[in-house]
């Protein structure tokens, strides 16, 4: 079982999400066609792939944990939408897989070293291609006062995880190759959320996922809600939400 296994039930449904236009936006500044193909590394439920599978005309999903690819396919069955997925890590795709008119990478980047990625987007990025890193967070720019006593409850229910993480940028990996990073689509959303949900959206880390905190995944969400409840209406909050898409080519 993979360190993300325990957080597949929660993942889509309760991380930042990215909205229509931020596909939408990307598709047009990127100049995404129909006649594209796309490949989406460390697809996870496959929502980045399938966030943008309207503007290209093939969609497909890496991943190494078996259960999150099987969200990706129910995801994928929902629309009727064609979407091949191959579990493995991105840095032991098959040679055969083909190159690609864009490769996408959402939270995933991190998990992945230097070297070895360097050399996967040398192969797989088709003359003329892009490489699109997208994130979708919570806005730190004070639009969301509740934030800061969030990350404090995470930091310290936070345990170990396994897997190394490199936390680097994308131009740290592309230094020395043949792409540069040419600029940063942003698109700004806001969602009502509950107090709840948020306190869930924990479980959907790796460091402090079900798997890690064991029996103490309740007094977690009881003392994330308690946290939270000060800064809401009727257990509600307002989310500010900043997706993002750092092209490179």
């Amino acid at each position: 079982m993979g360190r993300f296994a325990t957080t597949v039930p929660l993942y889509e449904q309760f991380r930042p999400p990215y909205p229509t236009e931020f596909f939408r936006a990307v598709a047009h500044k990127v100049g995404l066609r129909k006649d594209h193909r796309l490949i989406d590394l460390g697809t996870g439920p496959g929502l980045i792939a399938l966030g943008f599978s309207p503007y290209v005309g093939c969609i497909v999903g890496v991943d190494p944990e078996p259960a999150m690819l099987a969200a990706a396919r129910q995801a994928a069955a929902r629309t009727s939408q064609d979407f091949v997925l191959i579990e493995t890590k991105a840095e032991a795709l098959p040679m055969d897989v083909g190159r690609f008119n864009v490769v996408t990478i959402g939270r995933a980047l991190h998990w992945m070293a230097t070297a070895s990625t360097a050399a996967l987007f040398d192969r797989l990025v088709a003359p003329g291609g892009a490489i699109v890193v997208c994130s979708s967070n919570s806005a730190s720019d004070g639009r969301n006062p509740w934030l800061g006593e969030y990350n404090d409850a995470r930091r310290f229910w936070s345990g170990s995880a396994e897997g190394e993480r490199f936390n680097h940028v994308l131009d740290t990996i592309l230094r020395g190759t043949r792409f540069r990073v040419s600029g940063t689509i942003a698109v700004e959303s806001i969602h009502r959320v509950r107090v709840d949900d948020l306190a869930r959206r924990v479980l959907t880390f790796s460091s402090s996922s079900t798997a890690v905190l064991g029996d103490k995944v309740e007094a977690m969400l009881q003392d994330v809600g308690k946290r939270l409840i000060p800064f809401s209406n009727a257990g509600m909050l307002d989310e500010f939400v900043v997706s993002t898409a750092q092209v490179a080519r």
